[in-house]
């Protein structure tokens, strides 16, 4: 998959920039918000290339009404006692886990990195629910790298009324680039879901990287 690098980003190396003040933070509804720090990566390009070449990246089945279908992306995941891809996905760890240590708790662990190859890979609405975040405040920091692409968050459609959820709720969305940090922090993963959509339009590959604490999948 043919990747084109950024003509401003000349770095012959990925390095991190600030975080601090340079974090832009988004309140959302039911006490869920999300923060951006655009650019927090610079050298991004190699970065990508390593990865894309080097993760040992799977495709997955899985069941979906009476059929079995591939999940549109490509899936590689690193926990706390792996040996992680990049010495750089540490140091965001590190970095993130630092910025956030007071609100948040407790450090990053894990990465997840989903590989979408072109405009038809994508993921559904979701919310990341299968562990802690189903019933408590966490957060799940993404740094995206390659074409961009939309991110979409919607309230619940399945909650209560009361709870601002329903059909015709709230939709949003952040259009992540090349070094792009989004956290979604919060109640956010209980009371809104998000997305990657496919699109017709002709784009890159990308690829994201989730840091999540213990028990968050």
């Amino acid at each position: 998959m043919y990747f084109q690098g950024s003509l401003l980003d000349t770095g012959d190396t990925a390095s991190l920039g600030a975080l601090g003040d340079r974090v832009q933070r988004r309140e959302l509804a039911r006490g869920a918000w999300v923060d951006v720090r655009p650019g927090w990566v610079t050298g991004a390009d190699p970065l990508f290339l390593t990865l894309q070449t080097e993760v040992r990246w799977r495709a997955e089945k899985r069941e979906m009404y009476d059929s079995v279908v591939e999940v549109p992306r490509l899936l590689a995941h690193f926990g706390a006692d792996a040996t992680w891809p990049h010495p750089v996905l540490e140091q965001m760890r590190d970095a993130l886990s630092t910025h956030y240590g007071a609100e948040l708790g407790e450090p990053f662990s894990s990465a997840g990195l989903c590989y979408y190859r072109d405009g038809r890979d994508s993921v559904a609405w979701h919310g990341d629910r299968i562990g802690r975040g189903r019933s408590e405040d966490t957060m799940v920091a993404i740094v995206s790298l390659g074409t961009p692409r939309r991110l979409s968050l919607r309230s619940r459609p399945d909650l209560p009324k009361s709870e601002g959820g329903g059909p015709g709720g709230e939709t949003i969305g952040f259009v992540v680039g090349h070094g792009d940090l989004l956290v979604m922090g919060g109640s956010c993963q209980r009371t809104w879901d998000h997305a990657v959509l496919k699109t017709a339009r002709p784009v890159g590959p990308r690829i994201s990287i989730q840091f999540r604490p213990r028990g968050v999948l």
